[in-house]
């Protein structure tokens, strides 16, 4: 994916309406916008797993020299218009499973701290592969966590100590997104953001697929969250969000800290509320992992973990066994 974004920051490109566009757009090309490069690096990759011969002969597992790649790249530009075209029409969409790795650890310590079945809230849940967190394993040091016969098993570089070992129970689920993705007929919709050198990243995703089959709901994620608020006696609900809310609206983000909020003052010790976050904060490396639970509005900072979920910085210790104690 470097040698490629490099040919397209470098090289002469072909005259065709794909060019004339892209080198016309209007707005914000950066990722912090409409993501313009994402979406062509998307696009291409979408013709390779559609079959495309002339793309399957230079990408991975091919090693292409720059001349080749690149005439392929503008062969395929000038020849596949209207595929291309289509995706450039979409904001990019991944649904990266890896940062399971996170949801699988917090599963397990609300576990072990209320001892209560799971409903989980998504906002941001895309295909919805990160609703079924529990239907994953996590390996830290040997020792597994998650499911006990894992669809797949994740092994992050972990620091800090291992989650409680208690096991979580989701007995209910829920997600929403401004545009789902519908399984299995945007399967290569999602695998096309997942570039041809990474093959683990794509057989994680084809494994979560075959597992994951709650459609998730299509509506702006603050609104439907005023609909899931009510609590069930018996159950926790755990909301969460990873690598979304940071992309909703400023006034969406408070209106959603304040229901959530108000939800937490009815929350009690056999239907308590947690809001879990893996978002930026402005702070280096990678995301924030924060953890706020209602009754008692206590909030605690978990650690640090990769966007990817490669590496996970675990920094919780035993607080919330200690806070609960106290």
């Amino acid at each position: 994916m470097a040698q490629l974004m490099t040919l397209c920051a470098t090289r002469d490109w072909p005259t065709c309406p794909v060019t004339d566009r892209i080198f016309g757009w209007q707005g914000n090309l950066h990722p912090s916008g409409q993501s313009v490069p994402l979406r062509l690096a998307g696009a291409l990759h979408a013709c390779k797993l559609a079959g495309d011969p002339t793309l399957t002969a230079v990408y991975p597992p091919a090693h292409t020299r720059d001349d080749t790649l690149w005439a392929a790249v503008c062969d395929t530009l000038v020849n596949q218009q209207a595929a291309i075209n289509a995706q450039l029409d979409q904001a990019p969409q991944t649904n990266e499973t890896r940062r399971s790795a996170v949801l699988i650890a917090v599963g397990h310590l609300l576990a072990d701290r209320y001892h209560l079945p799971i409903r989980l809230s998504e906002l941001g849940a895309s295909a919805g592969l990160n609703l079924h967190w529990d239907d994953y394993g996590l390996e830290i040091d040997g020792q597994p966590f998650g499911a006990p016969s894992p669809a797949f098993t994740l092994r992050p570089d972990w620091t800090g100590p291992p989650p409680p070992m208690t096991p979580p129970k989701v007995v209910a689920r829920a997600g929403v997104d401004l545009n789902p993705l519908e399984l299995p007929r945007d399967a290569q919709r999602l695998e096309s953001y997942l570039w041809a050198d990474q093959p683990e990243r794509i057989a994680l995703t084809r494994a979560a697929m075959a597992v994951a089959n709650t459609p998730v709901a299509k509506d702006d994620a603050i609104d439907w969250l005023q609909g899931q608020l009510d609590h069930t006696p018996g159950q926790l609900h755990l909301i969460y969000s990873t690598v979304a809310w940071q992309y909703f609206p400023r006034e969406k983000q408070a209106q959603g800290a304040a229901l959530i909020a108000k939800a937490g003052q009815t929350a009690t010790d056999s239907s308590p509320l947690a809001w879990f976050g893996m978002e930026t904060d402005g702070a280096t490396p990678g995301a924030a992992l924060s953890l706020r639970l209602w009754p008692g509005d206590i909030t605690i900072p978990l650690g640090r973990a990769d966007f990817h979920g490669r590496w996970v910085q675990w920094n919780v210790q035993n607080a919330v066994k200690e806070d609960k104690d106290t």
